[in-house]
């Protein structure tokens, strides 16, 4: 240490805080979290030489949402959203995810299950897949047991989700020298279909939407005439309901809100919302518009487990029974898994990390996954991959640069980055309000189809010169 004193007296202890962590570190990345974040990092990052650990707190500490043990498990939906590339964000993230290479939608690919314009994936087989394939990679090892502080020195990415544990969850506030913000999210119900009445129910995806008969029922739809309706919207004000702790104020992400919140914003919202009845026709009474409609997607291959769309809660479980029976088509049915509702932490990332994805008072800890500020499953493993790109790069002493904005990759990391106002900083989807305009295109719903296809075309232009460099580095 005496010979680097009198260099360190010169350099801000930040810079000098870098300089000692590239002294020290190894050539293993260490990740924190097998989620879809961190599964995707690892593989991104073994694939470009570097050994990786992954370390997993599951099964022998637990979550409250999580079933299983396994890699890559899904908790809160079966569904990776569309799967347009032209059309829509999340399908272009979709694209560039693949042109990567990236284990999360390749393994989702191969469990792929009809949702009319959506990707929808047969979630235990899925995570099984998931599992093996980083279990069978010569430069992936897993260990279990929970990490309940940060490290000092070596290479580490934390993906813990929204669900890391507490010991860890105020390291990261100690360091950071500030409460990581929060919001509750919430998790749907699971039925089994054969407890389904379809003498009242029918398949049907919404507008006949998919190019196979099985791709054009993959929902399955109860009805409600109006009185129904409002019943049901009087019983959700009714029901009992988690009660949380008086310090526990964060709020909900709009994205995943519980349904009785939903329907506190007004009578009708729900109508608009997750129980819209447009495009869809009744076949048991097809002259009768229904005023409402409850649609349940297909959760495992086998067709057995249906979710319910758009219906997290956080109703007590007796309350959930009572209240989802009343829908039509649900009176008998027998539930796999009832909805709940859980704290989600996430970073003021636009503050604490820098554009490599970095905490920048330690800059041997990467951070990526839903914890940074995105929402998402899709958003989750792009940040992982992402994550396990740059930390790979930098293990290898090469040099690459995040993603241009103009890609739906690029976009997001922009946003948590910098991009956004610190000051009103909450996760956020990827959408096309997060990328830079294309010249020379008016705006207007009229030409909404063109702009999008500009943006995904360029964007898909980018995302390749970003991954050819990236192999040239």
């Amino acid at each position: 240490m005496t010979g680097i004193a009198p260099f360190a007296a010169s350099v801000p202890v930040a810079a000098f805080r870098a300089l000692a962590y590239l002294r020290g570190m190894d050539n293993t990345l260490h990740i924190i979290g097998g989620g879809m974040a961190g599964s995707e990092a690892a593989w991104q990052a073994a694939n470009l030489g570097v050994n990786v650990v992954i370390h997993e707190m599951r099964p022998k500490v637990g979550t409250f949402a999580h079933q299983t043990g396994l890699l890559g498990e899904m908790v809160c939906s079966n569904s990776f959203r569309s799967d347009d590339s032209e059309q829509n964000a999340v399908g272009l993230l979709h694209w560039e995810m693949r042109a990567a290479g990236g284990l999360i939608m390749q393994t989702a690919e191969k469990h792929r299950l009809p949702a009319g314009g959506a990707l929808a994936v047969d979630r235990d087989p899925f995570a099984q897949s998931v599992t093996d394939a980083l279990m069978a990679h010569p430069n992936i090892s897993v260990e279990y047991g929970e990490i309940t502080s940060l490290p000092d020195s070596g290479n580490w990415i934390i993906a813990t989700g929204p669900l890391t544990s507490t010991d860890l969850g105020a390291a990261i506030a100690a360091e950071t020298g500030a409460e990581a913000l929060a919001f509750f999210d919430a998790i749907a119900p699971i039925v089994y279909h054969d407890s389904i009445d379809m003498s009242k129910a029918w398949m049907q995806s919404r507008y006949d939407k998919g190019e196979t008969e099985e791709e054009r029922t993959a929902y399955l739809n109860c009805p409600m005439d109006k009185e129904q309706y409002y019943a049901f919207i009087d019983a959700l004000a009714e029901a009992e309901k988690t009660e949380f702790h008086e310090n526990e104020t964060a709020g909900y992400f709009d994205g995943c809100l519980p349904i009785e919140v939903m329907a506190e914003r007004g009578r009708e919202t729900l109508r608009f919302g997750p129980m819209k009845p447009v495009g869809l026709t009744n076949p048991h009474q097809p002259d009768v518009k229904p005023f409402a409609v409850v649609q349940l997607r297909r959760d495992n291959k086998l067709g057995t487990l249906y979710n319910i769309v758009g219906f997290q809660t956080k109703m007590k479980y007796g309350a959930q029974a009572d209240v989802f029976k009343s829908i039509p088509g649900l009176e008998n049915a027998k539930f796999a898994r009832l909805g709940g509702i859980h704290r989600n932490t996430f970073l003021n990332s636009p503050t604490l990390l820098d554009g490599q994805m970095r905490l920048k008072s330690r800059p041997n800890i990467r951070f990526a996954g839903q914890i940074t500020g995105v929402e998402g499953y899709v958003e989750s493993a792009a940040m992982g991959l992402l994550a396990g790109r740059l930390a790979a790069a930098q293990i290898n002493g090469t040099s690459l640069d995040t993603p241009p904005p103009t890609t739906a990759t690029g976009a997001l990391i922009t946003h948590i980055s910098g991009g956004a106002d610190a000051k009103t900083f909450q996760p956020m989807n990827v959408n096309f309000g997060l990328f830079p305009p294309v010249e020379g295109l008016k705006s207007g719903r009229r030409g909404r189809k063109d702009r999008y296809k500009a943006y995904t075309d360029r964007a898909k232009d980018d995302w390749q010169d970003w991954l050819n460099a990236g192999q040239e580095g």
